[in-house]
């Protein structure tokens, strides 16, 4: 065995040593809590941010060993979840086989998978996503995105077949011998965005599920759309120019056009009121629904 696979196999015991001692602690909390009729609400969490603070603005205390709900990291869920039975009155804030809606790759997979098992009389077909490939299995040419970064790291576009050649021997995506290989989700970009003064943007909706069986899911009204800080342009030159292709906030924010007053961000209700301006209440609204039945038929199994 060499240096490398050496390295690997004490990578991998460590983390299986990592992995059992949280299941273990998962297990004696889920035993203390059986006998525990509660009171005080008790979280515990690994994050220090707006989700700390908002708990205990409500009262709440924080427990490693004691907790009633657990806003936990990834790891734990994937890890962890599976193996350990949670006392009934326990909650986490992610499903098992949550990654299955949350990974891109697997997303447009299961997509996929309910676009062919659908009966074609439905009213509301699953026809919402563009043409995806999933690399390294597929061929392409689009736009390409890491299924597993964030902050619109790892997204670039290409134009010909030719530059995936390029991109495939590029040093800035190239990966360690012993590091697995890693997916991208592909798509067909869209060549005439809707554009508001001229720019692209997104919108940022949220949904509480609190149920898959019944789908049982709350929208929250209050959404953002997120704008690009240049106006869109198509032109081959421009292709590389991620102020005015992405909207992401880590990326915009290092922009000199950057507002930090605003944030480049819209609330929902002018966003609306911009479109009604222009296309009629009717339309509006018609496209709002749409996009309810796009987060519905997304959750559904």
């Amino acid at each position: 065995m060499n240096d490398k696979e050496k390295e690997k196999q004490n990578k991998a015991e460590a983390a299986q040593r990592v992995r059992q001692a949280r299941i273990a602690d998962a297990q004696k909390v889920a035993k203390a809590k059986a006998g525990n009729s509660g009171g005080v609400i008790r979280f515990k969490t690994t994050f220090r941010n707006t989700i700390f603070d908002a708990m205990l603005r409500r009262g709440w205390k924080e427990s490693d060993t004691d907790w009633d709900f657990y806003w936990a990291d990834r790891e734990f869920i994937y890890d962890v979840l599976d193996s350990v039975h949670l006392d009934v009155s326990q909650k986490v804030n992610h499903f098992r086989n949550g990654r299955e809606l949350c990974r891109k790759d697997l997303l447009i997979k299961n997509l996929k998978r309910a676009r062919r098992a659908q009966k074609k009389n439905e009213e509301f077909p699953y026809d919402f996503f563009p043409i995806t490939y999933i690399l390294p299995g597929d061929i392409f040419v689009g736009s390409c995105v890491n299924h597993i970064r964030a902050q619109g790291k790892g997204i670039f576009l290409f134009t010909k077949l030719s530059q995936i050649s390029d991109w495939r021997t590029d040093y800035r995506y190239k990966q360690p011998e012993n590091q697995q290989v890693e997916t991208y989700v592909v798509q067909k970009y869209i060549s005439n965005p809707y554009l508001v003064g001229g720019k692209k943007f997104d919108l940022r909706l949220y949904a509480l599920v609190t149920s898959f069986a019944p789908l049982e899911m709350y929208l929250y009204r209050s959404g953002f759309a997120r704008f690009t800080n240049s106006r869109y342009s198509n032109n081959a030159s421009d292709i590389e120019n991620s102020f005015i292709h992405l909207t992401n906030v880590a990326i915009q924010k290092t922009s000199d056009k950057y507002d930090k007053k605003h944030g480049g961000k819209w609330d929902l209700k002018s966003l609306k009121l911009y479109m009604m301006s222009h296309h009629g209440v009717a339309r509006v609204d018609r496209l709002f629904y749409q996009i309810q039945m796009v987060i519905i038929r997304s959750l559904q199994r």
